[in-house]
């Protein structure tokens, strides 16, 4: 469930800001190149929290 989860707020936030820069820059807004950024966005999320490590550091 939390793979969904990250999934649908990485999609609405990524469209969200694709919407928000193409009307800052004049440009239309192109629906799929936002859904395959957000796409992307939800790899590397869930890259990034498989790389980085789940223990405590220890103490020197």
């Amino acid at each position: 469930m939390r793979y969904f989860w990250a999934f649908f707020w990485a999609f609405l936030l990524v469209e969200m800001l694709t919407y928000v820069v193409s009307s800052m820059t004049g440009a239309t807004f192109n629906f799929q190149l936002g859904a395959i950024l957000g796409v992307i966005v939800t790899i590397l999320v869930y890259v990034i929290s498989a790389v980085i490590p789940n223990e405590p550091a220890q103490k020197h």
